[in-house]
């Protein structure tokens, strides 16, 4: 797993309408990136409408919100409108960024051991480095504890 202190990998992926986003886009800009497992699933809703609903207060601190999953452009394109999300969504099929960033990795549910994206938070500082890594996180409390992290 990254952890604090480290250069954070650099990745180029497509957003909701097929355009190509970098990392190094947002050079000297606070970036949140939140990895989770799959649109429109009740957990990675409740996140997603967690950031959504602190959004302007991101944009005030300066900071870019990123969300990723394995989940296609098509995908993302539907969820970002259902749920009116005013973030990026990356699509990575690929797992570029995922494995990059080591959130593939064993889970397991009710017993049964499979491979899947472990929801993980990583803010990364104006220079490119992971300034904060938060493991697990919570999709009712993720998006304001990185607030209050930020304040």
């Amino acid at each position: 797993m990254l952890e604090a202190g480290m250069k954070a990998p650099e990745f180029t992926l497509q957003d909701k309408d097929g355009k190509e986003v970098s990392l190094s886009d947002f050079a000297g800009k606070k970036i949140i990136i939140y990895f989770y497992p799959k649109d429109d699933t009740p957990g990675c809703t409740t996140q997603a409408c967690a950031f959504a609903g602190s959004y302007a207060e991101f944009k005030t601190l300066g900071a870019v919100v990123i969300g990723i999953s394995k989940d296609s452009v098509a995908s993302h394109q539907k969820f970002a409108e259902k749920y009116n999300l005013p973030f990026l969504l990356l699509a990575d099929p690929e797992k570029i960024a995922i494995e990059a960033y080591d959130v593939w990795q064993e889970k397991k549910n009710y017993g049964k051991v499979s491979m899947g994206v472990v929801r993980t938070t990583y803010i990364i500082d104006e220079a490119g480095i992971i300034e904060k890594v938060m493991k697990n996180a919570k999709p009712d409390t993720n998006a304001q504890e990185i607030l209050e992290y930020l304040k």
